[in-house]
């Protein structure tokens, strides 16, 4: 692992009791739910009267399961009819229970990084649990892929290279890319002309029963502490599942076949992860076992920091952008 100094973010401490509070909205007042992201929704259009470098859209993806995505392009690309981007599916955190694309950091994540690595930006607000288990989550990531075939939103088919398509998320987004990812390994064909290149896990969201040293080491943090992601992972398994459900922990029985059809895909995976985040040596072992497959991955891990650091903190996002642009370059 690199060195690396981090600075502490004004957010440290404030994340895991939103996280908390969340958490319990989610599942006693739905109502309560939509209101707050409502709130989010407003500040965010507001934006649009600024002069950021970066215009969105929110676009209904299914309407009878009430998902839809926040479309991100830069100005420079719509001054450009002629210009073609690369396309970013991106997946929020939250523990598979909370958050949605207008929720602020994930907001300005993607704003920033359509401007930076001249890229459209889909950023997905796919179905949450507990009304909702897994798999909806990926099964909403799969009709988006589909979705952006289809669509005859002129903000979007203007201006999307389908040949060069990445799928990013964070924490339990960065499950979804990897799920996702899977899945549409398999069905290449079915989602054509959208061709994947790669995927980005930023603080990948996996867990097991049996806790690693990380995770016995940070348990009491203040962030992301052990209770917060056994609940989410209780909230989001399917009914009777344990943590090593294969979409909670992605090394169990040696890891998922679908990796062979990743590999002879030649798709490019990328891990960002830090030493001070408790889910920091799954994701480490994730690394290695998808290493051992034969498939091209690179690891960025930081000593120090914390979970969402690389959403948070606007100079360690900028290392998840340049990731980006290099994997771009190399499609």
């Amino acid at each position: 692992m690199s060195r690396y100094a981090f600075p502490r973010s004004e957010h440290f401490g404030v994340t895991i009791i939103a996280f908390s509070f969340y958490l319990f909205l989610s599942v006693v007042n739905s109502s309560v739910v939509d209101t707050y992201k409502q709130i989010h929704v407003t500040l965010a259009r507001q934006e649009k009267t600024s002069q950021s470098p970066t215009i969105f859209k929110d676009i209904t993806i299914n309407q009878s399961k009430s998902t839809s995505a926040r479309v991100y392009v830069s100005r420079e690309a719509l001054d450009n009819p002629r210009l073609k981007l690369p396309v970013v599916f991106f997946y929020h955190g939250g523990g598979f229970v909370a958050f949605s694309p207008s929720s602020p950091d994930d907001h300005k994540f993607c704003l920033q990084m359509a401007s930076d690595t001249q890229s459209v930006v889909v950023s997905i607000d796919y179905r949450l649990a507990p009304v909702h288990r897994l798999p909806a989550a990926y099964e909403d990531a799969m009709e988006a892929l589909h979705w952006i075939t289809t669509t005859s939103e002129a903000f979007v088919t203007s201006h999307v290279d389908y040949s060069r398509c990445f799928l990013m998320g964070w924490s339990a987004g960065g499950n979804i890319a990897y799920n996702a990812g899977l899945r549409a390994a398999a069905e290449v064909d079915q989602i054509k002309p959208v061709v994947i290149q790669g995927l980005i896990l930023i603080h990948p969201f996996f867990g097991g029963v049996k806790r690693t040293p990380s995770e016995l080491r940070l348990a009491h943090n203040l962030e992301l502490p052990l209770f917060a992601t056994d609940l989410a992972w209780k909230l989001s398994l399917p009914i009777g599942a344990n943590r090593d459900h294969e979409f909670s922990n992605p090394t169990v029985h040696g890891g998922s076949p679908a990796l062979e059809q990743i590999r002879g895909l030649g798709w490019r995976v990328v891990v960002f992860g830090c030493d001070g985040d408790l889910l920091v040596d799954r994701q480490v072992g994730f690394t290695k076992l998808v290493e051992e497959k034969g498939v091209h991955v690179v690891g960025q891990f930081f000593r120090g920091g914390y979970h969402g650091i690389f959403i948070q903190d606007p100079s360690m996002a900028k290392k998840v952008y340049h990731q980006l642009q290099i994997s771009m370059t190399a499609s």
